[in-house]
């Protein structure tokens, strides 16, 4: 058992809904989450940047929050950076994000899943090679969604619905007949907060993936396999903290957590 926090960043107030499904799956652990604002956001910026940005924030959590282990609770940061950090910090848990493209294979029923993400995730080789060895199994309708972060980092409800709109349009028609979509993946970890609009633009029959119980799931195995996992019910510590503005985070942390 270790009394060390588990770290968790993002560009931006995104990964808290992977911190969000974090708390609920490990309530006795302390968590440090860290929202790189000065920096976002991450899918439109070049690799290079984003690899940079990672790297520096996980020698930050190391050496500043001992921290036990490290999710990276962003589509983008994990395809850019995630195999450079493990390699870096070999005696850390790391655990990433993806786009849940497998869960969505395993539920359509029409075999046509359309994909929300950044270009930055929908860009690297990570998501080719995924997208690649599914490929046989659906037709995968990939949508650069430009904007979309932004917004909802922003609380923008006026530009969400609009950019949602577009966007969700652009990977219709949704239903359950042969031809249709019937499964949506939130390639994003903003994305999820705009779940409820998106359900009413696609319809109840769209099943929507996201990716925070299974990233949850992954940190417990993890530290249990470490004998870092701390028993207990509830008692676990957040502390939220940022590199630039800090009220987004605070607002967001305050609606959503």
């Amino acid at each position: 058992m270790s009394a060390n926090p588990i770290g968790v960043f993002d560009s931006g107030v995104g990964g808290l809904s992977i911190l969000k499904a974090l708390r609920a799956e490990l309530p006795a652990e302390d968590f440090v989450y860290l929202a790189d604002t000065r920096h976002a956001p991450y899918g439109e910026r070049d690799d290079g940047y984003v690899v940079e940005r990672t790297r520096a924030i996980a020698q930050q959590m190391r050496d500043a929050h001992a921290v036990k282990a490290l999710v990276i609770a962003c589509n983008t940061a994990t395809a850019a950076a995630i195999h450079l950090v493990r390699g870096e910090h070999p005696d850390l848990p790391i655990v990433g994000v993806e786009p849940a493209l497998k869960p969505a294979v395993a539920l359509t029923r029409t075999r046509r899943i359309g994909v929300l993400a950044t270009r930055g995730t929908l860009g690297s080789a990570k998501l080719r090679a995924l997208h690649d060895s599914l490929r046989s199994e659906a037709e995968f309708v990939l949508q650069p969604c430009d904007g979309l972060a932004d917004a909802i980092e922003n609380g923008d409800g006026a530009r969400i619905s609009a950019l949602c709109a577009r966007y969700a349009g652009a990977l219709g028609p949704y239903g359950t007949q042969p031809g249709q979509t019937d499964t949506l993946v939130l390639g994003c970890t903003h994305y999820p907060f705009a779940s409820q609009l998106l359900t009413e633009l696609v319809g109840p029959q769209v099943r929507l993936i996201e990716t925070g119980a299974p990233v949850a799931r992954q940190t417990r195995r993890l530290l249990a396999a470490a004998q870092h996992l701390r028993d207990g019910s509830d008692g676990g510590t957040l502390t939220l903290l940022a590199s630039g503005p800090d009220a987004a985070l605070q607002t967001a942390a305050g609606r959503w957590l």
